[in-house]
């Protein structure tokens, strides 16, 4: 028996999210913000929260600095049920992770100060911890600059101990999207990334294309396509999933990431691929209701009601 039902590496940071910003900023001019948040943030760390607290059994891997946002961090994965046993606080220097964004409707500016996020590197992760369990993700592999030269080796001996992978990439902020990462992808089942990023990954100017071109490399490609739902292919079937409507959205942030902590959270189950990309679909909406990437999912009985109410709409999938 597998002590989790996935486990997650990577970074683990807050976001500062700044409201009403406008989109550009006067030199030597103090701006006031309407709304500010401090919430957990980093993609890995959103992911293993909304997994957590969609049922499943998580523990998750990475490091941050001896400081108090690092404490922020890991009483928010905590307070979720996440188990955070093996994260490690580094000494020194290293200061955990912060990403500032600054929303503007449909687009948002994001600085991040990468701190203990490109500090992780192999000696940090516990082989062990990581491979009891079914299943194991891993998010922002671009950002991962210490382990990102280990990420094929370490899927390897993950895959080789029968777990299933999943990776979302994330943006590149080189704007490279090096061709190395193709070594990683020969051992993941499930690829997850949002439109833009797969057309950069495939160096293709449009989606299907690039749909075709990963597809001969992963099992089962999904691809996120935010207002539109997302399309998956898998096997040569193509299949695609309208998206989750709702009455109001409060920001994007961390539904990307929300949408796989859904998918994944049947997937690990067994479940169809139709219902896969339902639960993720259902799980990226519920997030952008409310600010921030996890705050949608800390509000048990909030989250437990638009899940059901939207469960029972029947909104699905079409080929």
């Amino acid at each position: 028996m597998s002590r989790f039902d996935v486990t997650v590496a990577g970074e683990l940071n807050l976001d500062l999210i700044l409201y009403g910003l406008p989109e550009s900023l006067p030199r030597e001019q103090e701006i006031l913000v309407p709304e500010m948040l401090l919430t957990l943030g980093s993609s890995s760390a959103i992911v293993a929260h909304n997994l957590a607290s969609l049922g499943c059994s998580v523990g998750f891997s990475s490091c941050v600095g001896i400081d108090r946002f690092g404490d922020v961090a890991l009483d928010a994965l905590s307070a979720a049920g996440v188990e955070v046993s093996t994260v490690r606080r580094l000494g020194g220097e290293i200061k955990t992770g912060l990403t500032v964004i600054l929303p503007h409707g449909a687009w948002r500016n994001i600085v991040t100060y990468m701190g203990a996020i490109s500090a992780l590197q192999p000696e940090h992760l516990d082989l062990e911890y990581l491979r009891s369990s079914r299943h194991f993700h891993l998010s922002s592999y671009y950002l991962q600059r210490g382990l990102r030269p280990h990420i094929p080796e370490l899927f390897q001996r993950l895959k080789s101990a029968g777990l299933t992978i999943s990776l979302d990439t994330n943006d590149d902020p080189d704007d490279l999207w090096d061709s190395d990462l193709q070594k990683a992808l020969a051992f993941v089942d499930v690829f997850l990334p949002n439109e833009r990023e797969a057309m950069k990954i495939a160096r293709c100017d449009s989606l299907e294309p690039a749909l075709t071109q990963m597809a001969k490399l992963v099992p089962l490609v999904v691809v996120k396509l935010g207002a539109q739902g997302a399309i998956a292919a898998c096997g040569g079937e193509i299949l695609r999933c309208a998206r989750t409507r709702v009455d109001h959205v409060a920001d994007t942030v961390g539904a990307g990431d929300s949408f796989d902590a859904g998918f994944l959270s049947e997937f690990v189950n067994g479940a169809s691929l139709e219902a896969c990309l339902r639960k993720g679909n259902l799980a990226g909406a519920l997030s952008i209701t409310r600010p921030g990437g996890i705050e949608a999912f800390r509000d048990v009985a909030y989250r437990e009601c638009f899940l059901r109410e939207h469960m029972l709409k029947g909104e699905g999938t079409y080929a």
